[in-house]
């Protein structure tokens, strides 16, 4: 079926715990769109869904599990009749530059960040293909535009995230699903905490996102914008828009 509206949606949402997906679980199910909050954190997890009553429901996930990311499939299926949307979200921040970042700790990254996004593609892809098509938005960042010092780690996997996007929207076209990478900025969640003076206020508008300003991103992306796939949503404050230069006056 296709998606004309929030109210057609069957989706999973990773890291739905907190943050950028719980608002958007939050936003989706009120809207009428049958939700499930998936997360390692089984008490803010569950405590979301329950907040979010009928339409929505938890599912303990570990994104770099093949099997919890089989178990979430079938148990949306048998829940919502079948699943049509994935929004990949969850990930971690780890910091460390090249020289710094242990490589055990480079791997921890890369395995919840990238190779998290490509077991859930791999998994839902199927499903929704059975439903006519579907969309999978995943989570990128704006370090997956540019470089930042001190991630390594982070930066890399949010670049592969975007390239891994534009094959995934190539492979499963032919199925009728669109692939588009979502690229935030700061953004005032659990996992920026403590990290609020490191650059916002010198961006065009100079302060943190909200998690609801993402999630009616991602809410687009998911409904309205039907001619887009492989494509890059920013939502960034305007910080890689480029550089202030204070030329001086001619």
């Amino acid at each position: 079926m296709a998606i004309q509206s929030v109210s057609d949606l069957s989706i999973i949402v990773t890291g739905g715990a907190s943050g950028i997906g719980a608002a958007t679980a939050e936003l989706l199910a009120g809207e009428g769109a049958r939700v499930m909050v998936a997360d390692v954190d089984e008490e803010n997890g569950h405590a979301v869904a329950d907040r979010l009553g009928d339409n929505a429901v938890f599912q303990k996930l570990d994104v770099t599990s093949e099997a919890d990311w089989t178990a979430a499939v079938e148990a949306a299926k048998d829940r919502f009749g079948g699943l049509n949307a994935l929004f990949n979200n969850a990930g971690i921040v780890g910091f460390g530059g090249v020289a710094k970042c242990p490589p055990e700790e480079f791997r921890r990254i890369v395995d919840i960040n990238l190779n998290g996004v490509f077991l859930g593609m791999h998994a839902v892809a199927g499903a929704l293909k059975e439903a006519g098509g579907g969309v999978i938005v995943n989570t990128s960042s704006t370090a997956g535009l540019i470089g930042y010092t001190s991630l390594a780690g982070y930066t890399a996997s949010k670049w592969g995230v975007r390239g891994l996007t534009k094959a995934a929207a190539l492979d499963l076209a032919a199925d009728g699903t669109r692939v588009l990478s979502l690229h935030p900025g700061g953004v005032r969640t659990p996992m920026t905490d403590g990290l609020e003076d490191t650059g916002a206020d010198t961006q065009p508008i100079p302060r943190l996102g909200e998690p609801d300003e993402v999630a009616r991103m991602v809410r687009f992306i998911l409904v309205e914008g039907t001619f887009s796939t492989g494509s890059e949503f920013v939502i960034d404050g305007g910080a890689t828009a480029g550089q202030v230069v204070n030329f001086p006056d001619e």
